[in-house]
């Protein structure tokens, strides 16, 4: 491909918008462009790197038993009426009516219409196992997109769905799957972990994501400085502490604690540390009010209380409402005198207090020589705080760390959430219906090609891997006549015949430019032919991943390129 005709608008300002190095460099590079919120189109060279991720995936899920289909991108509503789903689904789902006022969505995910595509083919055991997936545009309402492809309302992605006869046959594909994705995210040449994940609104009981590892990452991964655990932070898990044994503790007693409306200026005020305080959160729980006991220095995991609670929507608690159940403003809230009015969700860590401090719900006061265990309401006692770096793993007794990673994919174990629902069954060798065992394994395509910019740029540009750059050779003549442009020349037509995927920079440009260019978009390998040829027939050689270039002779390049393609 010559330059001149290459659609690659490189631009040299940072766009006002993006925020994320990737969003950045896409646009600047000229790989995308912005349609509306959270939407784009992938322009030529965007294009090729994602058909590149596509074809390691396909390899990988062909090796590993999957088999290729494509299925509507319109969803009839019926069938996730069917599983449970349409209600309680979200914002997220992109609903619509046909001219014939008929409900569907534009699909985030296909666990319904894979089923329902199944359990109409399917009768017999000798049927199973089975794999199936697709590559395909996915639609998601996000309430605020952002990041450019990271997190947008349409993006591509392939799902593959297996179908076993049982659960030892499901673990048996789950695997299979967790192999494939390692080879998909090692082919690509990105640094990932893998880590234990909650299954969210796909459901299931057991799921793993893999994280592409990168500072601008949205998930907190927590990991083991020891052992081999990994999780999501969502997930994430620290040693559980020791309930409080110790001597007996004076009844509370209120203390006067003017100002002191927050666990810092309270903490601050004692003179104590804010973990020997206890905060009191009131959320909204599908529009049921409750009562969160957390130490003081612990901020709340929402996916560990949203899965303890079974609910689909969790927000703050209004303020009239909590007025209402307290009868105080935020800032002194107690749970003490609420029992029967709220139920109250007690972190394990609260039970490992001795004499602490609590609010009074009374402006102004707070209760001390307060001891969880006999003073406050325990409905529920759980690990509902968000883990940090430097907490104790709960395998080992190692300290816990943390790094930011991006999920590229993740993997369900789905059992027969949707089988039951749906009535996927199969006929089994003593003539009685099964219910079919399932996974889901999904890889976000256009997300995978932005977390590779995330991990792999430097101040200049993109830095590709060779297995999924758009090209991997760029040959920047420094003139655009005579012998210089003679070389060039040659050199592309040779590199053509011989299946190097190879730009020829032909523009009437500064060779300071066409190298901004180069570096910003990323090729791996750059040859300029300038002034050393027509000295010594000598060409410049630069990998994009190193600072220096090294000089070849001409008839050197191929060879060269061979060496750093293989």
């Amino acid at each position: 491909m010559k330059f001149t005709n290459l659609m690659a608008p490189t631009l040299r300002e940072v766009p006002a918008e993006a925020e994320v190095i990737s969003h950045k460099l896409l646009v600047r590079a000229g790989f995308i462009r912005k349609s509306s919120a959270g939407i784009y189109t992938y322009l030529p060279l965007a294009h090729r790197v994602l058909k590149k991720i596509e074809g390691i995936i396909r390899e990988e899920m062909d090796a590993a038993g999957g088999q290729e289909i494509l299925m509507p991108i319109m969803q009839p509503a019926e069938l996730w009426l069917e599983s449970g789903r349409w209600d309680v689904y979200g914002g997220e789902l992109m609903r619509f009516k046909d001219r014939h006022d008929r409900d569907f969505c534009l699909g985030p995910t296909h666990e319904e219409l894979i089923t329902d595509l199944v359990r109409g083919e399917l009768s017999s055991w000798r049927q199973l196992p089975i794999m199936l997936y697709q590559i395909q545009d996915k639609f998601r309402d996000e309430r605020r997109p952002r990041f450019g492809l990271m997190r947008g309302r349409e993006f591509i992605m392939k799902d593959l769905y297996s179908f076993d006869r049982d659960a030892a046959g499901m673990d048996e594909s789950y695997k299979a799957m967790h192999r494939a994705y390692c080879n998909v995210f090692s082919r690509c040449g990105l640094e990932y972990r893998i880590v234990e994940a909650d299954p969210g609104a796909i459901g299931g009981n057991h799921s793993h994501e893999f994280m592409v590892l990168a500072e601008a990452g949205e998930a907190e991964i927590i990991y083991c400085s020891g052992c081999s655990y990994a999780a999501d932070g969502e997930i994430a898990t620290s040693k559980k502490p020791e309930a409080y044994e110790g001597p007996e503790v004076p009844p509370y007693e209120l203390i006067e604690t003017p100002g002191a409306n927050t666990i810092a200026s309270l903490a601050q005020f004692l003179h104590v540390g804010e973990d020997q305080l206890v905060k009191t959160l009131f959320y909204q729980a599908d529009g049921q009010v409750v009562c969160i006991l957390l130490r003081g220095d612990r901020e709340l995991n929402e996916i560990k209380l949203k899965n303890a609670i079974g609910c689909y929507e969790l927000a703050m608690a209004d303020i009239p409402d909590v007025v209402a159940i307290t009868g105080c403003q935020p800032g002194y809230l107690s749970p003490i005198g609420l029992a029967g009015k709220v139920k109250v969700y007690v972190d394990e860590e609260v039970m490992a207090l001795g004499a602490t401090v609590a609010g009074a719900n009374r402006p102004g006061y707070h209760y001390g020589n307060v001891l969880p265990k006999r003073d406050f309401p325990l409905d529920v006692v759980g690990d509902f705080r968000q883990v940090a770096a430097g907490d104790v793993c709960p395998f080992c007794g190692k300290p816990l760390m943390s790094a930011r990673g991006i999920e590229a994919g993740q993997i369900f174990k789905l059992g027969t959430k949707y089988s039951k629902a749906l009535n996927l069954v199969y006929t089994d060798e003593k003539g009685e219906k099964q219910p079919v065992e399932m996974g889901c394994y999904g890889i976000g395509v256009s997300r995978t090609m932005a977390a590779a910019v995330e991990q792999c740029n430097d101040k200049d540009g993109i830095v590709w891997p060779v297995s999924i750059a758009p090209y991997h050779v760029v040959i920047v003549p420094t003139t655009a006549e005579g012998p210089v442009w003679d070389a060039a020349l040659a050199l592309y037509q040779d590199l053509m015949k011989e299946g190097v995927e190879a730009v020829l920079d032909d523009r009437d440009e500064r060779a300071g430019v066409k190298f901004k260019d180069a570096d910003l978009i990323g090729y791996p390998i750059r040859i300029t032919v300038g002034k050393k040829f027509t000295e010594s027939r000598q060409v410049e050689f630069k990998k994009r991943w190193e600072q220096e270039a090294e000089t070849l002779a001409l008839d050197e390049v191929k060879a060269k390129i061979k060496e750093v393609l293989s």
